[in-house]
């Protein structure tokens, strides 16, 4: 598989203390998704879809990143 790039890095704020969570690649925002991710609802399974389809060249990485901050949100994370 060849490496995709992401763009910048995506940042939300995930706990009431102020935690930062920083998505840096594609690889690591699918694995925080698939492994990590504190609700399993139709933004995560559908930013998974998205952020597969990204790494085959099948979609836009664009669409992946959208896709992943609507998962975030949906998990109720806010942008940092």
């Amino acid at each position: 598989m060849m490496e995709v790039h992401w763009g910048a890095p995506l940042r939300f704020t995930v706990t009431t203390e102020g935690d930062i969570m920083s998505v840096t690649t594609i690889e690591s925002a699918r694995w925080l998704l698939e492994r990590k991710w504190p609700v399993a609802d139709e933004s995560r399974n559908m930013a998974l879809q998205r952020i597969d389809q990204a790494m085959e060249c099948l979609a836009p990485v664009a669409a992946a990143r959208e896709a992943f901050v609507s998962a975030a949100q949906s998990a109720g994370f806010h942008p940092a």
